[in-house]
Order: C-alpha cells, then sequence, then structure tokens
C-alpha cells in the first residue's frame, strides 16, 4: 500500500481485521516509529538562517564590524532599543530541565531536545516567531533537581529575548520557578505545560459546555491529575466563573480537601493547597462516587488506555463531557468512552477527534505578547485567549466531534494575537499600543512568510521529502508489534 505523504486518514492503513483498540496502539506506535526514522533523517527539526541579504563585500561590515557598533552603542543608551535592531522582538527560549516530559517523565537534560525543538517548529510555522531550545541541568550537588538554578538561568538569559516559554519542569518545583520568574523578570515568562494547557482546555470547555446546553457555573467538574497542568486549569476555570464548590480534583493519593495535611505542611505545594481550601467541600473521596452525575471529566494523569473506566464515564450526567489529554496514549481511548455514554471526547492528540492541544494556544498568545512588547502574561491574557480560540471556532461552526479549531487554521493563530495584545494593553503590561487590527495583520503576514519560507525551502529541495520507504517500515513495525 501507498502511504500519503501528508499521513492523512491513518486508519486506513492497518488491516481490516484490527479492533478499534489494536488500531488505536497501531497508530500510536507507527507515529512513534516513525518520529524516529523522521528525526534521524533530518538531524533534527530546528535549524537558524539569516534573515537579511549579502549584497557585496562591504555588507558584511554592515551586519558585524565597524558597522554594528552603532546598534550596540544605541542599545546600551536605551535597552529596550533591542526589541527593535535585535532579534529579542520577535525570539522566544524554551526552557526546561527535561524532568517532566510528556508521559515519559525525567529524560535527563538534552532528552528534553525533542520536544523543545518541537516547541520551537510550531512557534515559528503557526506563530511566526522564532525561538531556540535551551535544556538545563537543574541538578544541584545533593543530586536532586533545584529550582532555584532554573530561576537564576532564565534571569541571566532574559536579556537576549523577548519572552521565555518554560515547558516539562516537574511539579512542585514548576510552581515556584512561574511565579518566581513572572515577578522577576521584565519579559513574559509562561509555562506552556501550566498555562497554555489550561488556556486550550478552557477555551475547548467553554464550546462542549454551549454543545451540551450547560452553563460553566453549574457545571459539576472531576479533575483526574494534580500536577500544573490540572491545577492551573482548575484555577482558570475558577477565576473564568467555575464553582470551586462543585469541583473535585484528585491526585495520586487522595482528592484535594482542606484535610489533606500532607499538601498543607509542604509548602512547595502552595498551589495545591490553595485548591483544596476552594474545592470539594463536601470531602468527595473516591473518583468513582465524584463521576457519579459529573458534567465534566478533566483528566491529565496517567497515560492509559484504562485509567479512566467505562463505567465511570456511564455513571455521568446526561451529555457528560470527557477530556482525556495524557500522552502519548489517552486515559481511555474515545471510541471507549463514546460507548459508555459520553456526549463529547476530547484527547490531546491529533489523530483523534477534538484535539485539546496547546499548540493552538501558544503560537499566537507569544505573538500577540511580543507584538506589544509586553512585560509579562496576565491570567487575564490567558482567559483572553481562551475565549478568542472559543469564539473563532464557534464562528466557523462547532459540532460535538469538532469543538475547536486545528492547527491548520491559520487566521485562529493572528486572531489570539491580536485579543491577547488588547487585553495586554488593557491590563497596563504593554510597552506600546498597537491597535487590533494591527497586531492581526502584523502577525498573519509574518506566518505567512514563515510557511511560504517553507514551502520554498521544499520546492527548492533544501528541505528534502520523507522517502517511502521510511513510512513503511515505520508502518510495518507498528502492524507487527500490535500482531505479537
Amino acid at each position: 500500500m501507498k502511504i500519503d505523504p501528508a499521513l492523512k486518514n491513518l486508519d486506513a492503513l492497518f488491516p481490516a481485521d484490527f479492533s478499534e483498540d489494536q488500531k488505536a496502539q497501531a497508530k500510536t506506535l507507527f507515529l512513534k516509529n516513525l518520529s524516529m526514522e523522521a528525526h534521524q533523517f533530518y538531524g533534527g527539526k530546528i535549524q537558524t538562517l539569516p534573515k537579511c541579504g549579502v549584497y557585496g563585500f562591504n555588507w558584511f561590515n554592515v551586519w558585524y564590524t565597524p558597522g554594528v557598533s552603532k546598534i550596540s552603542t544605541t542599545i546600551r543608551d536605551d535597552n529596550d532599543a533591542s526589541f527593535a535592531l535585535s532579534n529579542r522582538g520577535n525570539l522566544v527560549a524554551v526552557v526546561s530541565d527535561s524532568t517532566r516530559v510528556l508521559g515519559d517523565g525525567d529524560c535527563t537534560p538534552p532528552g528534553g531536545l525533542g520536544v523543545m525543538e518541537g516547541k520551537a517548529m510550531l512557534m515559528k510555522y503557526l506563530g511566526g516567531v522564532d525561538s531556540v531550545a535551551l535544556c538545563v541541568d537543574s541538578k544541584g550537588p545533593d543530586g536532586k533537581n533545584n529550582p532555584d538554578k532554573i530561576i537564576d538561568f532564565v534571569k541571566m538569559v532574559q536579556p537576549s529575548f523577548g519572552a521565555i516559554n518554560l515547558e516539562d519542569i516537574s511539579q512542585p518545583n514548576c510552581f515556584k520557578v512561574l511565579d518566581e520568574l513572572r515577578e522577576a523578570c521584565d519579559i513574559p515568562v509562561w509555562h506552556d505545560d501550566a498555562q497554555g494547557t489550561a488556556c486550550i482546555t478552557l477555551a475547548g470547555l467553554i464550546n462542549a459546555l454551549k454543545l451540551a446546553g450547560k452553563r460553566l457555573g453549574d457545571a459539576r467538574i472531576v479533575l483526574l491529575g494534580a500536577g500544573a497542568a490540572n491545577t492551573t486549569i482548575a484555577r482558570l476555570i475558577i477565576a473564568d466563573g467555575g464553582d470551586p464548590a462543585k469541583m473535585t480534583i484528585f491526585d495520586t493519593k487522595d482528592s484535594l480537601h482542606t484535610g489533606r495535611e500532607d499538601i498543607r505542611q509542604d509548602k512547595r505545594n502552595y498551589r495545591k493547597w490553595e485548591l483544596c481550601e476552594k474545592t470539594n467541600p463536601q470531602r468527595i473521596p473516591t473518583i468513582a462516587e465524584a463521576m457519579k452525575g459529573a458534567d465534566v471529566l478533566i483528566a491529565l494523569s496517567t497515560p492509559g488506555p484504562d485509567t479512566v473506566k467505562q463505567e465511570w464515564v456511564g455513571s455521568m450526567a446526561s451529555k457528560g463531557i470527557v477530556f482525556v489529554c495524557a500522552n502519548p496514549v489517552p486515559e481511555i481511548w474515545p471510541y471507549a468512552a463514546k460507548e459508555a455514554g459520553a456526549f463529547i471526547v476530547a484527547t490531546g492528540r491529533g489523530d483523534f477527534s477534538n484535539q485539546v492541544n496547546n499548540a493552538v494556544c501558544f503560537p499566537g498568545m507569544l505573538k500577540g505578547a511580543l507584538l506589544v512588547r509586553a512585560k509579562k502574561i496576565t491570567d487575564g491574557m490567558a482567559i483572553r485567549c481562551a475565549h478568542s480560540i472559543a469564539d473563532f471556532s464557534e464562528k466557523r461552526g462547532i459540532t460535538p466531534d469538532n469543538i475547536i479549531a486545528t492547527m491548520e487554521e491559520t487566521d485562529v493563530f493572528a486572531q489570539e494575537a491580536a485579543d491577547v495584545a488588547q487585553q495586554a494593553i488593557k491590563e497596563g503590561v504593554a510597552r506600546i499600543n498597537l491597535s487590533w487590527d494591527a497586531v492581526y495583520q502584523r502577525a498573519k503576514a509574518d506566518i505567512a512568510a514563515a510557511k511560504a519560507l517553507v514551502e520554498d525551502m521544499k520546492k527548492l529541495g533544501h528541505i528534502k521529502e520523507p522517502p517511502e520507504e521510511m513510512l513503511e517500515l515505520a508502518l510495518a513495525k507498528a502492524i507487527a508489534a500490535v500482531k505479537k
């Protein structure tokens, strides 16, 4: 069978006698196998290219010495000039210590490069934003990961960047790192695992509730997992009108409530303790009990497919909404959740319907913050971004199997950028004022230019198409593994 290089309709690649469970397993293995082969083929995903031309020998003297001396002294006298006279105004550092990579845990500092380069690639292709992956060793002399090392590192490198994207930092260190850097730095510091995931989840939830005919303030919400993502999701839902008394959150030990002395006494877990004080006043003890009559399940916990049980989904209220977003395998396969009675099912994967993926959020969010040279990204900006995505999606049409815009819908990123920029101006954290239309048009042009550059490089052969045998080998290995 000839495999379409665009990788459309993956289900058609697998044997007709494969069950839904086998197809889901095979897709995961195929994508992992192909990822390994493709990364080896290309040598990673990112390279550095000039954005200026060399039109003759003396242009070297313009771009470098002696001409560039004028740039250095100008920035020396006005540091904010660095945003316009260098790439700083469109440059993001993707910083991680790789201690919580996807569902794979601590991958050692260089083990996070695949994800960090992926973030950089998506930022450029989807948002027209340049970025660089910086994986750092946060271990102290005692061998333990020390959040202060990440904090000090970011403080030192911030003069080179317009924003910082934190990624894959384990909890509870991630809370301290984000909160301290948001206050200490003069540029936006954004934790995509937490704020980005919360933003896109809120966007999907807004539209899912609309389709179910329910209101956020009335909804009974269960959150399985209490890491950086779900604790921030809970915080944003509450800030946007969700009722904390109707919310129950579970970590690996128990439900969160005021009786959790282990959390109260661990000062590093202050974000979790805040939720213990606000949510689950009934002290519902088990996930099975909490799911009875619940309107929404948001799971970011242990990869499945049997982490969430079908009987739990079956006990939910009518038109139940199930977000199972563990990577690389959701807590329950979407088909199984639907069989159990779920009205809407979303995952973090693009090969299923309703991908709730922060890649629809962070490129536009960061682009908007950069264009008005914001000093920080506030919770208000994150909530505005969530509504921007939800509004865009609703206007183009939503259904139970299509609740949210995808990465292919270019205009969503430009709209996010414009809405986020206006919120930054409104909250007084922007260095410059630009109109909504000015941000939208600039973002749209930069995104189009980034995509055109990639297409031009493909046409000229600077980016080679992956060989057909690479796809065939990855598929054959996946089918063979499942058949075993």
